[in-house]
């Protein structure tokens, strides 16, 4: 029982990085790529006080000795059946296959994947959602959460290129984020466009080589902002049935980053006095 004034937490000390109530955690970097079996790994105290406060459930929660006096406020949100693992240095590193320089790490449960067409028609009448397409790069889609919690989108849909935003990289990202913002998974391009229709929204792509700025253009009521992969862009078949848009900026140079790129759009649009209304 580890306790600081009036905070007290109920925690398991783990002395063997083969002890087999923290397999879950054990050689991170190479479960990152085989995958975790309907589990994901959070890292850092600020991703674990999302954790806690989220959708999802926390399943256990792993600690550095040292840290846990810092961690005791958050810790006491985290439901009573959720074990906490409090660990030295060595112990910790030889279980995680690499230092673990933040000190902290949690596994939590994926929940089923959410029904894009439901997602969707629980949105409120002003909304703006992002819709992206061949995004393959965690750091990129890390920030793409960021921004969507940063101005309030109301939902993210991927279609099945895009990487996991549950991966332990993207979700550290996002700082959390990925998290916080509802996404759905729809098949491609064309399934997507057609789920946008149906819902009312109208698809603006962003892309260099449109005529009109994005700063010419209102808000229309219900948005979809769509992204695609850095260099390709997006699909021929998605600019010919969405509205272009383009970012101006200096000569010689036409594209930015697609997380840049998309925070600039979504500040163009963010309202704050709509978030009620999502």
């Amino acid at each position: 029982m580890a306790k600081i004034e009036n905070l007290q937490v109920r925690t398991e000390a783990i002395d063997d990085p083969d002890d087999p109530r923290i397999a879950a955690y054990r050689d991170i970097r190479e479960r990152d790529l085989a995958g975790r079996a309907g589990r994901f790994v959070a890292e850092g105290k600020v991703v674990l006080n999302v954790l806690l406060e989220s959708r999802f459930e926390t399943e256990s929660v792993l600690v550095l000795e040292n840290r846990l006096p810092g961690l005791l406020p958050a810790l006491q949100n985290a439901p009573a059946t959720v074990p906490i693992y409090v660990a030295g240095r060595d112990v910790m590193d030889a279980v995680a296959g690499f230092p673990i320089h933040r000190g902290i790490l949690a596994i939590g449960k994926r929940r089923d994947d959410s029904n894009p067409g439901d997602l969707l028609g629980r949105i409120g009448e002003h909304a703006t959602v992002i819709a992206l397409i061949g995004i393959s790069n965690h750091d990129n889609i890390g920030a793409i959460f960021r921004n969507a919690a940063a101005f309030d989108v109301s939902a993210v849909l991927m279609d099945s290129t895009c990487c996991d935003p549950l991966y332990r990289k993207a979700i550290r990202v996002s700082v959390g984020a990925a998290l916080k913002v509802p996404f759905a998974r729809v098949e491609d391009g064309c399934q997507m466009m057609e789920l946008l229709r149906s819902q009312q929204f109208e698809a603006l792509a962003l892309t260099p080589g449109a005529e009109k700025d994005i700063a010419e253009i209102p808000h229309p009521g219900r948005l979809a902002l769509m992204l695609g992969a850095e260099g390709t862009g997006l699909p021929s078949d998605i600019l010919q049935h969405a509205k272009p848009a383009r970012i101006s900026m200096s000569a010689g140079l036409d594209s930015l980053n697609v997380a840049t790129a998309g925070a600039i759009a979504l500040h163009h649009f963010f309202k704050p006095d709509n978030a009620a209304n999502r």
